[in-house]
């Protein structure tokens, strides 16, 4: 039985189906020694290879993981760094033939709340627009907040094309001074999206802190730069919503 391409790579959980698909474009993948091409389909006994190495591809399937870690300040959402900077992936468990795969990415100045697995198929959806996962954030502006602009946030604000809004904005019990606290729910985490959205309307923001995924919270007992793995049946409660 034959499999798209894409697909059998993020079972392996190498990445996401959609990162795959980029490498597939990008003519880093070959199946038998030629360079794949979007919609091609393979089965296990093929030869495959990314970057001229070979994948092992197992035909039995690994058990799913994930795991819910604590983003601190200063580190980047990349695998590798030519600048050798700290990344999210450097503190992980490391597991011979198993790859993680981050749920989305959050900036380097921004902290908090990124799920691992290594089922690259659940991370696509985890991660697709269409299947609508709130992300709620945190954030600390500078200065007092009009209903004015909490009213104009609500209802969305143009950027690049696109009306970016916040579903719902609640302002925070900590709020002191001149800092006020606010917690922002959005649908997607696009490149410095919450940022972006309250510079619209004049505000500085001098903290921000992703503290849900969907359903999942970060831990209040899971320190920065720490990480923990979610039990079977939480993780069978995010499989079962990716096949609905």
């Amino acid at each position: 039985m034959s499999e798209r391409l894409q697909k059998v790579l993020a079972d392996q959980g190498l990445a996401s189906r959609r990162e795959v698909e980029k490498w597939i474009v990008a003519g880093r993948i070959t199946i038998n020694g030629r360079i794949a091409i979007l919609g091609d389909k393979i089965n296990l006994s093929e030869l495959i290879c990314i970057d001229g190495k070979k994948v092992n591809i197992s035909k039995v399937s690994k058990p799913t993981r994930v795991i819910i870690y604590n983003k601190p300040v200063g580190e980047i959402s990349t695998r590798d760094d030519p600048e050798e900077r700290k990344t999210i992936f450097n503190r992980l468990p490391v597991k011979k033939g198993e790859r993680w795969v981050s749920v989305g990415r959050l900036d380097i100045n921004t902290s908090g709340l990124i799920l691992f697995t290594n089922n690259g198929e659940l991370a696509n959806y985890l991660m697709h627009p269409s299947s609508e996962i709130e992300r709620e954030y945190a954030v600390r502006i500078n200065g007092e907040v009009s209903d004015e602009s909490i009213r104009i946030l609500k209802e969305g604000v143009l950027l690049d094309d696109e009306v970016i809004k916040f579903s719902d904005i609640q302002k925070g019990r900590n709020s002191t001074g001149r800092n006020q606290w606010y917690y922002v729910v959005l649908m997607e985490g696009k490149n410095r999206e919450v940022r972006r959205l309250w510079e619209s309307q004049g505000y500085q923001v001098s903290r921000l802190k992703r503290v849900r995924f969907g359903d999942v919270f970060i831990p209040s007992t899971l320190k920065v730069g720490e990480y923990i793995e979610m039990s079977p049946s939480e993780v069978k409660s995010l499989i079962s919503l990716s096949r609905k």
